[in-house]
Order: structure tokens, then C-alpha cells, then sequence
């Protein structure tokens, strides 16, 4: 299970360094790529197979399914660590995160998102968190 927030730095080739917690769940090398809210999703190996597995089992000729999964799948990098443990974010990702310096690192159940810290500290003091919707989902 992927908890947590942690807060780290890119270096000027903007590498980074996954936080150990994360890595026992992910391993030495992961699927970075394109989130939701311009974040950046990263999953293992074994998570994302999962969820291609269900992306091409959609249907090949429906165009609007299509069009979600190719820019997904386009954007996907499989990344492994340097001999010192740090994983390069690709320009085009951290292009899309808006990624400077800082970033921010959170658990979210089976993948760690990646923000830029600025848009990470801006999402949470304009969002309220309602724990109620989750109930409303069935939780």
C-alpha cells in the first residue's frame, strides 16, 4: 500500500529520488506518466499491467475511448534508477506538472502521485477535503 507524503528536491538534470517507503512497494523501476490534475501518476510494473489490461480490452474502433488511452499510454515512461538510486523525470512530464524544483510525493492506495510543490500547497489551501463523498461511493 502506497501512504504518505514526502517532499524532495530535483537536481538540475531533474532526477529524483523515489522515498524507501515507496520503492519497497514499486521496486527499482516504475511507470511514470500523465496524471488527472496536472500531476504526474506512477505506478509498478505489476500495477500498471493491470490497468493496460483494461484500457486495451476497450473496444479498438471506438474513437472516444481511444483518444484518453493513446495520450495516456504516449505519455507513459518506464524509468529505472541510476547507480545512485535517482530516476530521471522525462522534459515532457515535467513540462505537464508544471515541475521546477521542489516536488511533492503522496501515497494514493496503488500509485504515488508527483506534484510541483506550488501547485500541490495551491490545490490544498483552495480544496476542502469532504470525507462524506467517500460514503457516499460505498465506503
Amino acid at each position: 500500500m502506497l501512504i504518505g507524503t514526502y517532499r524532495h528536491s530535483l537536481d538540475a538534470k531533474k532526477r529524483m529520488r523515489m522515498p524507501s517507503k515507496f520503492k519497497t512497494v514499486l521496486g527499482n523501476d516504475f511507470i511514470i506518466t500523465k496524471g488527472t490534475a496536472n500531476n504526474l501518476f506512477v505506478f509498478a510494473k505489476s500495477e500498471f499491467d493491470i490497468l493496460y489490461n483494461k484500457l486495451t480490452s476497450l473496444p479498438l474502433f471506438d474513437e472516444e475511448a481511444q483518444k484518453p488511452i493513446r495520450k495516456f499510454l504516449a505519455s507513459a515512461y518506464d524509468t529505472e534508477e541510476d547507480p545512485q538510486g535517482r530516476v530521471l523525470l522525462p522534459k515532457e512530464l515535467v513540462a505537464y506538472a508544471e515541475i521546477t524544483k521542489n516536488i511533492v510525493l503522496i501515497g494514493v492506495g496503488n500509485r504515488v502521485e508527483i506534484w510541483a510543490e506550488e501547485v500541490w500547497d495551491k490545490t490544498n489551501a483552495e480544496t476542502k477535503t469532504d470525507f462524506s463523498v467517500l460514503g457516499k461511493l460505498g465506503v
